[in-house]
């Protein structure tokens, strides 16, 4: 298991930050967005449904972001206090800014799409001034996302938290969370995902996700191993790339690699897969599982959030997720297990 450490005495086990959001998702399956006609309303964005999985798995979570002073607001705040969220770290926008919408479209179960409303966001307005150093002093490990990097104030808040975290001895986790509509350009975006990796202890994201940040800075053909190399060279002690139905690979700074597959379930619509792995993954990391029984835990939270309507409200229970996962048997698993080896040097 790497090296990560977790301060005992804290208070708060994770606090996110980042994106709080409301997700309309759409209620009328297996038709396009322009032929729908009713959604239902749940609490969205990446670091929050996170935020909110932990919670549901018994962590004690606390939030850092912003939202509208307005009804969707409210909405967001409350829900997360409802499901025992800490949100002494959520500011109220003064300015006139509104509540992020993200509407989702379910025409298969392979083929969905979100239609994101950003302009003048909340979230992105979160100032350096509004971080509290005492309050990342509560927390044995921030989780931050690679949307709030998008955007001034935003960006500079995210790095002012990350070097808090340092300073305290907080662990990172990083959750890329790449959404191309919020970038100017793919430069940019390697820029700053570059500059918050560096200062991660784990990071995580698909492939995709990866190439995007390693545009400026890897030479040659982007691959797993050469990925991993990067990163721990700096405070990264372990890497995780999802590869959708494929599964997921991890390295850790000691030379390991461990493959993870994904459990069949009846699949409803794809997104929230991501949160779902994320925050159970990191429940099992600061719960002394294995690393190969926590990306095994992940991949069982994310196979029931895929078969529900909701991404937030779907978040399972630990209960849930032993009993989904004693429930599977050898063929309904698709699992490919290898013995940890050593990272090529070359």
């Amino acid at each position: 298991m790497p090296d990560l450490t977790f301060k005992k005495e804290r208070e708060l086990d994770v606090i996110a930050m980042g994106r709080l959001c409301i997700d309309l998702n759409a209620n009328e399956l297996n038709r396009p967005m322009e032929e729908t006609m009713t959604f239902t309303k749940y609490v969205g964005g990446s670091p929050a449904n996170i935020a909110i999985g932990l919670a549901r798995l018994g962590m004690k979570s606390g939030f850092i972001g912003k939202v509208a002073n307005d009804q969707m607001g409210r909405f967001a705040t409350s829900y997360l206090k409802k499901n025992n969220i800490n949100t002494d770290g959520i500011v109220i926008d003064q300015t006139g800014a509104v509540t992020g919408l993200a509407f989702t479209e379910i025409k298969s179960p392979e083929e969905c799409s979100i239609l994101m409303y950003r302009d003048n966001v909340a979230d992105l307005k979160i100032d350096v001034k509004e971080v509290s150093e005492q309050y990342i002093l509560k927390t044995k490990a921030l989780l931050i996302s690679g949307t709030a990097l998008a955007k001034s104030p935003s960006r500079e808040a995210v790095f002012v938290a990350l070097d808090y975290a340092r300073k305290h001895h907080v662990t990172v986790f990083f959750d890329l969370d790449y959404r191309p509509y919020t970038w100017k350009s793919d430069q940019e975006t390697a820029v700053y995902y570059n500059l918050a990796a560096e200062k991660s202890d784990v990071i995580i994201g698909t492939r995709e996700e990866f190439d995007i940040m390693e545009k400026l800075t890897v030479d040659g053909q982007p691959n797993d191993e050469k990925t991993a190399k990067k990163w721990f060279s700096h405070h990264t002690k372990i890497v995780v790339i999802k590869r959708g139905g494929n599964g997921s690979i991890a390295y850790t700074k000691d030379g390991k690699t461990y493959r993870g597959g994904i459990f069949k379930t009846e699949v409803l619509k794809t997104f929230g897969a991501g949160d779902a792995y994320a925050s159970a993954f990191i429940y099992g990391l600061m719960n002394n599982m294995s690393l190969q029984d926590a990306m095994r835990f992940g991949s069982a939270s994310a196979s029931i959030v895929i078969s529900k309507h909701s991404s937030s409200d779907a978040m399972p229970t630990v209960q849930d997720i032993k009993a989904f996962i004693n429930a599977a048997n050898e063929e309904t698993v698709e699992e490919r297990r290898s013995c940890p080896k050593q990272l090529s040097k070359h």
